[in-house]
Order: structure tokens, then sequence, then C-alpha cells
């Protein structure tokens, strides 16, 4: 059984749980955004900034320097990398956007919560002191910024 109880996460991972929690807001958004009969041309313009602005760096720090701590071999890495080459694609669909729209609601929040849950447990288990801190050097906290020109959540 999964617990409930949130996880105590190691600071220097702690802005990427950020990013995560941002992440499930977006989640949430694009499900308000459904709820709402928003017209999905104007989800679609948020979710498109929200992947590059926010999501693709975060993809990218990732990759580069989190995942090789359990190495490319690791089976929670492969699944993880799958996840993010999966959710890239649908980032960049055009066509039929209400089916890829309700398809990343899905996949990030199931993605997300993949991450926290169990790969980053398992990293947090094996990390030096050294890769942590160059995590932390590479991902510092920053604040969100949010697009509103267009809150069609509200």
């Amino acid at each position: 059984m999964i617990s409930n109880k949130p996880l105590k996460r190691a600071p220097e991972l702690q802005p990427l749980s950020h990013d995560h929690h941002h992440g499930l807001q977006l989640c949430w958004k694009i499900r308000t955004g459904f709820s709402k009969q928003i017209e999905p041309d104007r989800i679609k313009k948020y979710t498109d900034w929200f992947f590059k602005t926010h999501l693709k760096p975060h993809f990218e720090l990732e990759e580069k320097y989190v995942f090789p701590i359990l190495g490319s071999e690791n089976e929670l890495v492969k699944k993880a990398l799958a996840e993010h080459r999966r959710l890239k694609r649908l980032f960049k669909q055009t066509t039929d956007l209400e089916k890829s729209l309700g398809l990343i609601e899905e996949e990030l929040d199931a993605h997300i919560r993949f991450e926290e849950r169990i790969l980053f447990v398992e990293i947090q288990k094996i990390a030096t002191q050294d890769q942590l801190a160059k995590i932390k050097e590479i991902h510092t906290e920053e604040s969100f910024t949010e697009k509103d020109d267009d809150p069609f959540w509200i």
C-alpha cells in the first residue's frame, strides 16, 4: 500500500519537487479548462508556453544530472526517460487537441507522481553529497513565473 504521508525530500532535490508541483497545477488547469468548456486552442496555447518555459528545461536537468545517479540501465530511469519522450510528443501534437491535452493531463500527472514517490526516493538513497551539490548548483530555487494573459482556469 502506498502511504499518503508526505515524503522527506533531500534539500538539494526540493527545487525539482517544486517544479513537479507546478506540473501538477498544469494538469489541474487542463482539467479545469475542460470542465469550463474552454476552447482547446486556448488551453494548448498555455500548455505550449508551459512546456517551453518550464517543463523542457526541467526534463533536460533531470536527464543530464539526476537520472545518471542511478545509471542509464536502471529500469526506473528507463521508465522516466520513456515517459519524457512520450510527453514531448504529446506536447508537440497540433491535431486532435482535446485528446492530446487529455493525455497530457493524465500522463504528466502519473509521471510526476512516479518520480516523486518512487524514482526520487531511490535517487536519494544512493546519491553522493557531490552529486546532490551539483544538482543544487545547477537548479537553484527561483520563483515560478505565471503566464497570466489568459487565465482560462479562473
